[in-house]
């Protein structure tokens, strides 16, 4: 059976021999990354409201492929789209050991303390940021590191919760759910219930009145039980499969219909193809990218 480790593994190799033109190495992340953008009008979406949403998914902080520099670029490009809101998907620590050094959640936090918008940054947390914690996985409890760390800049990470924000006097909700994958099923770490800590019913009964909302999920697959009283759904976590040819992914961790771009449920649901690199550093076809999503109009575009 052809896993996603062992694909990736072997699509590496091929990239490493130069075999594709198209494949990115990870050489140059930041001459590579490209803004994807989404107009959306969601029938859920009140007129008047015009909203400037910047995505940040799966930054997998590691020399060299994704360095402090590196990331500093990438909140200089964020920054200058001038958006309303900044989210922050999950995945911020390394999420492969072909690395030079595991950047310390403290330096790739504070790099991340420079991104800035009106509404401000907000961010959940990803599987890989729970697996890393090893004290966190023996306890079966507690906010891994990663969370902790984006905490002491300022920055809030959401576990199950939602918070009403406004804009020019309209306003709306972001919910934010805890990770539908935190704890790795091993025998060496305490008998687990369930994996994730995401508890969907618990985070939309925060929602006190009918502004509409914007959920953060790191995983996409809550989609499939997302009601309609969400607007926008934002995600991460599948890279865009991290291999991406003629607009399909041969293998994605949340199915094709989930792997990539905007796709239409109970709600309108947005994945991010993320900046970072699972398994191997290796992209084809899927190049870093930093989403913006202006909710309240028309179609996507890349640019």
């Amino acid at each position: 059976m052809l896993t996603r480790r062992h694909f990736l593994k072997s699509m590496g190799g091929l990239g490493a021999l130069g075999v594709s033109t198209t494949a990115y190495g990870f050489s140059a992340p930041v001459v590579r990354l490209r803004v994807v953008r989404y107009d959306l009008s969601p029938p859920q979406w009140p007129a008047g409201l015009n909203l400037r949403i910047a995505a940040i998914a799966d930054l997998h902080a590691c020399d060299p492929w994704m360095s402090l520099d590196h990331i500093g670029e990438i909140v200089e490009r964020t920054n200058a789209l001038k958006p309303d809101i900044v989210v922050m998907l999950g995945d911020y620590v390394a999420g492969h050991r072909k690395v030079t050094r595991f950047i310390p959640d403290a330096e790739w936090a504070g790099a991340l303390a420079g991104l800035k918008a009106p509404l401000g940054v907000h961010a959940v947390l990803g599987n890989h940021d729970w697996w890393e914690d090893k004290e966190v996985q023996r306890n079966g409890q507690g906010l891994p590191s990663a969370g902790r760390a984006l905490e002491a800049v300022g920055i809030p990470v959401y576990e199950n919760e939602a918070k009403k924000l406004s804009k020019n006097g309209h306003s709306f909700w972001l919910a934010g759910l805890g990770d539908q994958l935190a704890y790795i099923p091993a025998r060496r770490f305490r008998p687990l219930k369930r994996i994730g800590v995401d508890d969907l019913g618990a985070t939309l009964a925060k929602i006190t009145d009918d502004a509409p909302v914007v959920l953060m999920a790191h995983e996409p697959d809550i989609a499939r039980r997302v009601p309609s009283r969400v607007a926008l759904q934002l995600s991460g976590h599948t890279h865009g499969g991290q291999v991406r040819m003629l607009g399909w992914s041969p293998i994605s961790p949340s199915g094709q219909q989930l792997a990539y771009g905007h796709i239409k449920m109970n709600c309108d649901v947005v994945v991010s193809g993320g900046l970072g690199c699972s398994i191997m550093p290796f992209r084809l076809g899927v190049p870093p990218e930093i989403v913006l999503v202006t909710v309240g109009v028309g179609r996507p575009a890349v640019a």
